[in-house]
């Protein structure tokens, strides 16, 4: 047990047997055995108190013998080692017994391994020899199951091939066969049969070819019938088509995208529609020109009630071809477009597919599906774009009102502008209105040259009017101008916004030169028949005024034409005034003494000028009897000096005009007036100078001066009048 380590195998604590121990005698001891005994007991204690309690196997020994529940009496301790040795040596005891079962059991466990050993080996004999015997067997049935495996797997594939690339003759059916409808299980087919075709390709490359060969072959022919069916059953369609219904079926929306997959069909089922849609149109057109009213709203006149207004007329006709175009177009949207970029995925993988309708190998073709829908509504009315030419044309050919052709050159622009914009600047319904606007502006030029060479043949037409005003004819077609260009400048607020204002203005710079320069040319050449100069000058400011008083409220057209008309006011101008300023010198009398002045202002000045400007008095046009009569000239002229002035221009229409012509030239006459009354001046000073000079040389001469004498000296008195009054008289 283990309480029995807790003990020291000798005798207790005095180191003697129990039996010794127990106190038997009392009889004294020795002094050697009672020091022994003492040394004894000291050891002891000072083993039992150099034992340290918290050692665990103190602790276990005293756990023991509080389990056994012994009391610390001198029995229980004289006792407490011989039960403990007891305790051991019946454990030990037991422990020896059952040591003996364990080794019975093993010699029983060893007879029996012997047994399993003689039986294993015989089974092991046993085994060997059937292993011989059914190895073949396991062989042939191993060879077997993997033939089943084999077979098994090639079955499988056979059931996915035969799933995948086979078609059954009732799907056969329904993609070929033309009592079969078209419908959602058509497509289906068709998409499978599609499928099979592009997948063969896999086959190609695989050892047996000729199998995929044979399903390519037979899938081409599947597809080719079902499209041909798919061509048949649209171009069937399209004759009961109605493109005004909102609902147009889905089915032949997807039956054309499918059929894109076929450019050469798709675009032959285009060329049908548009034919078909062509008839309709151009009869729909027919009937709103001849009979708008059956079947109508009687309010609604046909077109050809108003063929005697022209502009009302082609007004009308381009308004409907421009709501139908507008309707066509929106129904071929839903038709053709409305699904996305289903229709060009179907044509590119149609060109693909058929390499052969490529015009170019090497270039990249991508489906541009609202060019294609705007070529598909102009193909649709080109039998109403062939009408609508020939009716305008007639029109136009029919009318030689220039006012009206350029009314209608408006009109075609506006509209080409707007089926731009709608179809395409390269559509043929915006081409044509480009085409009708040229013809338009070339029989508006027509009626022009027509015009002018009315005017060239006519003589008194080409006659200066009396009051030299501009002539009756270049008044007229100022007139019809004006017209054109508020036709024009109201026009402007309804075109393209995007045009540069350059281009407007150069849209309308033909005009003026078919409306207006030819005109205008004819009205200047007039003034070669005038008498004199002033006549023409004034004949030509007149009809330069005029022109530009027409054209400068309207930007577009004074861009090119008012410089050229200013610079030449210009230069009328300056002649004007030089013929008034050669006017007023005539009228006044200056213009004798600026001649008889002009030797003495063109000698440069030096020291001898005063010499020079004395001998002004010798000239014979400042001899007194000559120089009073110009100063009364001057004085008759100087209280209406201004009026005649002004009154010698009186026929320019202009009053502003004549005004600052008029001022200009009296400032011109009161410098050259200076002039001569400085000249004057310095020429009296300049004999006063030289008679003091004399004076002192000739003190002892007679005096033969007189009142008049010395009035013929003094220029100054016999021409008394001064720049100031001249300026205020002119005023």
């Amino acid at each position: 047990m283990a309480t029995g380590s807790y003990f020291p195998p000798s005798g207790g604590p005095s180191g003697l047997s129990p039996r010794t121990s127990s106190p038997v005698s009392s009889s004294p001891l020795s002094p050697p055995l009672q020091q022994q005994r003492s040394n004894a007991l000291s050891n002891r204690l000072t083993s039992v108190l150099s034992v340290s309690y918290a050692d665990s196997d103190i602790r276990d020994a005293l756990e023991t013998l509080s389990l056994r529940g012994v009391h610390n009496t001198a029995e229980v301790r004289r006792q407490l080692r011989l039960d403990v040795q007891k305790e051991v040596v019946d454990c030990n005891a037991e422990v020896v017994r059952d040591f003996g079962n364990v080794a019975d059991q093993l010699k029983r466990i060893g007879e029996v391994i012997s047994n399993l050993k003689e039986t294993c080996n015989e089974m092991r004999r046993h085994i060997v020899l059937a292993r011989q015997d059914t190895a073949p067997v396991l062989e042939e049935a191993s060879a077997l199951m993997s033939q089943k495996q084999e077979a098994e797997t090639k079955q499988r594939l056979l059931d996915a091939f035969t799933k995948h690339f086979i078609v059954s003759e009732d799907e056969l059916l329904i993609l070929t066969s033309v009592e079969e409808p078209i419908n959602d299980e058509f497509f289906d087919v068709l998409a499978r049969v599609k499928q099979v075709h592009r997948d063969c390709e896999a086959l190609l490359g695989a050892e047996n070819e000729r199998l995929g060969l044979e399903l390519m072959e037979k899938s081409s022919r599947s597809l080719n019938s079902a499209y041909q069916k798919l061509y048949r059953w649209i171009q069937k369609e399209f004759k009961s088509l109605n493109l005004e219904d909102p609902r147009i079926g889905s089915t032949i929306r997807r039956a054309l995208r499918v059929l894109a997959e076929r450019p050469s069909l798709f675009h032959s089922c285009l060329d049908f529609f548009a034919e078909a849609r062509d008839y309709v149109l151009s009869d729909a057109f027919h009937y709103a020109l001849t009979d708008a009213v059956s079947g109508r709203d009687n309010a609604v006149k046909p077109i050809e009630f108003s063929a005697h207004d022209p502009l009302r007329y082609i007004g009308d006709m381009l308004a409907w071809v421009h709501s139908t175009t507008v309707s066509e177009r929106e129904a071929l949207e839903a038709l053709f477009v409305a699904e996305g970029d289903e229709l060009a995925r179907g044509i590119q993988a149609g060109l693909s597919s058929e390499p052969w309708a490529r015009i170019d190998e090497d270039e990249e073709i991508t489906f541009d599906g609202q060019k294609a829908l705007s070529d598909l509504v102009s193909r649709d009315l080109v039998g109403v774009a062939r009408s609508l030419r020939q009716r305008v044309e007639l029109v136009i050919q029919g009318h030689d009102d220039p006012v009206t052709c350029y009314k209608v050159i408006n009109l075609l622009s506006f509209y080409q502008t707007t089926f731009s914009k709608l179809m395409g600047p390269n559509s043929n319904l915006a081409e044509l209105l480009q085409a009708l606007e040229k013809f338009t502006l070339g029989h508006f030029e027509t009626i022009m040259r027509d015009e002018i060479g009315n005017i060239s043949t006519d003589q008194a037409a080409l006659t200066a009017p009396e009051d030299l005003s501009a002539p009756q004819f270049l008044q007229d077609s100022l007139e019809v101008l004006t017209s054109l260009m508020k036709t024009h400048e109201a026009s402007l607020g309804i075109e393209d916004p995007n045009s540069t204002p350059e281009n407007k203005e150069n849209k309308f710079t033909p005009v003026l030169y078919a409306a207006l320069d030819p005109f205008f040319n004819i009205a200047k050449s007039c003034a070669e028949e005038l008498p004199n100069s002033t006549a023409r000058a004034i004949y030509l400011t007149n009809i330069h005024i005029t022109t530009r008083s027409s054209i400068s409220p309207y930007p577009f057209a004074a861009a090119t034409h008012l410089p050229p008309l200013s610079s030449a006011i210009s230069t009328l101008r300056v002649d004007l005034l030089e013929i008034q300023h050669r006017y007023l010198l005539d009228a006044s009398g200056l213009q004798v003494l600026l001649t008889a002045l002009q030797p003495f202002s063109d000698r440069p000045a030096s020291g001898t000028k005063e010499q020079d400007i004395t001998a002004i008095a010798t000239v014979p046009e400042f001899q007194p009897e000559a120089l009073i009569a110009t100063s009364q000239q001057l004085d008759d002229f100087l209280p209406s000096a201004l009026m005649d002035a002004t009154d010698n221009l009186k026929r320019i229409q202009s009053a502003s005009f004549v005004k600052s012509v008029t001022e200009e030239a009296v400032e011109a006459f009161c410098r050259d007036f200076e002039f001569v009354e400085g000249m004057i001046i310095g020429a009296d000073e300049g004999r006063n100078v030289g008679e003091a000079t004399g004076a002192v040389k000739e003190d002892n001469e007679d005096e033969e001066s007189d009142e008049g004498e010395e009035q013929e000296r003094s220029l100054r008195r016999l021409f008394p009048r001064t720049t100031g009054e001249i300026r205020v008289l002119l005023s």
